[in-house]
């Protein structure tokens, strides 16, 4: 029992300096959700709509303080012969395009082997943009109060 309270404690005295993170560091314009959110280290408007996106496909690391998504190799239905994989990170707490960087690696099977196929630079383009969308109609939507 004196283990259990000691746990507790423990946990206790751990978390609460987290309970202040964030607080007093933004300024709110009326009528305006902040564009920088930074409970989590990290823009959380970005970070929910990268995990959106990107949900589709297994993860293998996720990690919202480095704002670190990385998912495992992806096999379309229809497209049996070519995977993908993605790795998102995400830098800051602004919403900004600067602040997320996605890079995808492919792969086609040939003969019963995977082999490496260059991913074009306006696929990871696209796929940033649908990110930075998201996480903008994610911030309209806290505005809205929605």
């Amino acid at each position: 029992m004196p283990c259990r309270r000691f746990l507790t404690l423990f946990m206790a005295v751990a978390i609460l300096p987290l309970a202040a993170c964030g607080h007093g560091k933004q300024k709110k314009v009326a009528g305006m959700a902040p564009s920088r959110v930074t409970t989590i280290g990290i823009n959380a408007y970005i970070w929910r709509a990268a995990l959106e996106t990107f949900s589709f496909m297994p993860l293998i690391q996720t990690d919202a303080n480095g704002g670190v998504i990385i998912t495992d190799w992806y096999v379309n239905p229809a497209s049996p012969n070519e995977r993908m994989r993605v790795a998102v990170a995400i830098f800051g707490d602004d919403l900004r395009a600067d602040a997320l960087r996605v890079s995808a690696s492919r792969q086609i099977l040939r003969e019963g082997v995977w082999v490496d196929d260059p991913v074009d630079a306006s696929t990871i383009q696209k796929l940033e943009d649908v990110v930075l969308t998201r996480a903008r109609d994610l911030r309209r939507t806290a505005m809205s109060g929605e």
